[in-house]
Parts: structure tokens; C-alpha cells; sequence
């Protein structure tokens, strides 16, 4: 019998059409000046001070010299660009799942294409790490278009994905493998995010600029409403059992908030970013969020 030849279904245009959204929202609500990427760059120098605006948060201002100019004033910054931007991708089978049009890694790399694509464009590196029980696939950070041909066609290749996501194996190799003027862009559903992670994450996060994104089927947060009994089984294949949503929906729920919650509180004691997104929502209003609260950092 010859092999079905199985493929994600991944639309790379809107995706980076999607991002130039992200990238003009940013722009036309002043938040990061005239700078046209949604990345921001370590090094920062100043260069003059500007009035201040309601559109920029009141921690921006300088009130030393606003008292001295008898109006309110604040810092602007020049940015030293050279900056890589790393993904951590998770392979495993969790990320294969989907009740919406789209699974759970097409709708990551989709998203990941559309900022590799948004970095390029503004002179920055982006490479990758694919990461399921080991380390699959890696590409150094590196510039131009031929770059992002190469992620995406990497990326796309369906029998590279499977097993469980190792974090700890990622962290080690994201330590010995990049420079530390890094943005490390964590890709996942996090749901083997462990807590004895934690300690690898806060490694990673003082060496590098690090930024979780979690994806979620809509499924992860809770269970068809339907008065049916269905058919789950484990990430494996090797386990099922069948259940009536009905009567585990408010627990089931309950669940999955406590562990999305926690694994925020990882990030946040480590001194990342993080952002919650969903396949059947567009990423482009949480991005936007994202970035602004970024962008404060460096006011």
C-alpha cells in the first residue's frame, strides 16, 4: 500500500500580512517612535527628550527635567541594532491537535513566519530550535530572505513532529548555542510544562530576553457543550476513554485555568513575557498588547 503523504495546511501570506497589521499598530499609536518592527533592541542610547504625550505611559517621564523646562518631558533612545531573534519550537504530539480549521502548530507556525518575516525586514537575525523527547532541528540566526525560506520549509516537514516536549535539553542548548544579545521566543501549548522547569527557565531568562507564547485549541480551556459522550485519549494513542462532558465540564475548566495560571506565574517569577493566545481567535490584538507593554520597558 504506498504511504499517504500527509502536510499542514499553512497559509504564509496572510500571516505576514497579519504582522505588518501588528507593526503599523505599534507605529501609528507612538509607542515605539518611527521604528517599524515589532522588536525592540537591547542596547539603547539616548538621544534627546521629547514632550510627553498621553499616549505614552506616565513612567516615561523625566521629571528632573520636566521641572526644569517648566513642562512635561521624557527620555527618547536610539537603538543599537543587532539583535538575533530565536524561537523554541515545541514539536511534540500535543501541538498536533485541533478542532478548529487549523492544529495547534500550523497556527504556531504561521505566527512564527509572520514575525521571522517582520524581523528580517528590519535587519535582525532569526533562527530556530525544533524540540520534541530531543533537539530535531536547529538553524542558526542569520539574515535575508533565503533565512526565511529556509525556516519555512524546515518547519513544514510533518514527520519531524511527535513525542513530548523537553525543555530542559532546549534550555541547555539555547545556553551553549546563543549569544546573549538574544530575544528567545518560546513557542508551545505548555501542557508539559513542568514545574521543575522552572529553574532552567529563569537560567535561560538571565542570559537572554525571553518571551513565552502559549497556544490553545479552544478544546484545552473547555469541553464541547454537546450532550454527547466522546471519545479522549492520551497524546500517545495508547490510552482512551469515554466521558460525558456534562458531568467533568466545570472541573475539566477549573483544570486548565489553574495550569494556564501557573505556568504565567513560571514566566513571571522568571522575569519573561508571556502571551496566551487561541486558534480560533486572531493573535493580532494580543500582539499588539504584547509590544506595548515591551515597549514601556525601554521609556
Amino acid at each position: 500500500m504506498p504511504k499517504i503523504k500527509r502536510f499542514f495546511k499553512v497559509d504564509l501570506i496572510p500571516a505576514i500580512k497579519r504582522l505588518e497589521i501588528v507593526s503599523k499598530g505599534l507605529v501609528n499609536t507612538r509607542i515605539i517612535g518611527n521604528y517599524l518592527s515589532v522588536f525592540r533592541g537591547r542596547g539603547l542610547e539616548f538621544e534627546d527628550y521629547t514632550t510627553y504625550t498621553p499616549d505614552y505611559d506616565s513612567r516615561a517621564i523625566d521629571w528632573k527635567a520636566s521641572a526644569r523646562a517648566s513642562n512635561l518631558l521624557m527620555r527618547e533612545y536610539i537603538e543599537e541594532r543587532d539583535l538575533n531573534v530565536f524561537f523554541v519550537i515545541d514539536a511534540s504530539s500535543n501541538m498536533l491537535f485541533g478542532s478548529t480549521n487549523k492544529l495547534k502548530i500550523e497556527y504556531a507556525i504561521e505566527l512564527i513566519a509572520g514575525l521571522t518575516h517582520a524581523a528580517l525586514e528590519s535587519g535582525d537575525r532569526v533562527g530556530f530550535v525544533l524540540v520534541s523527547d530531543k533537539i530535531v532541528k536547529k538553524l542558526y540566526p542569520d539574515k535575508g530572505k533565503k533565512q526565511f525560506y529556509a525556516i519555512s520549509k524546515l518547519l513544514l516537514n510533518v514527520e519531524d513532529y511527535g513525542g513530548k516536549f523537553n525543555f530542559k535539553d532546549a534550555a541547555t542548548f539555547l545556553i551553549n548555542y546563543l549569544h546573549e544579545s538574544t530575544i528567545v521566543i518560546i513557542v508551545s501549548d505548555f501542557a508539559n510544562f513542568k514545574q521543575e522547569y522552572e529553574k532552567e527557565l529563569k537560567l535561560i531568562s538571565k542570559k537572554f530576553d525571553v518571551i513565552g507564547i502559549m497556544i490553545k485549541d479552544p478544546i484545552d480551556k473547555a469541553l464541547p457543550k454537546q450532550k454527547v459522550q466522546i471519545v479522549i485519549a492520551d497524546s500517545a494513542g495508547k490510552k482512551t476513554m469515554v466521558i460525558d462532558p456534562s458531568l467533568i465540564s466545570q472541573a475539566y475548566e477549573r483544570e486548565m485555568r489553574e495550569q494556564e495560571k501557573k505556568i504565567h506565574d513560571l514566566f513571571s517569577r522568571a522575569g519573561a513575557d508571556f502571551l496566551n493566545i487561541q486558534t480560533d481567535k486572531s493573535y493580532v490584538g494580543p500582539l499588539i498588547k504584547l509590544f506595548r507593554l515591551r515597549a514601556l520597558k525601554w521609556k
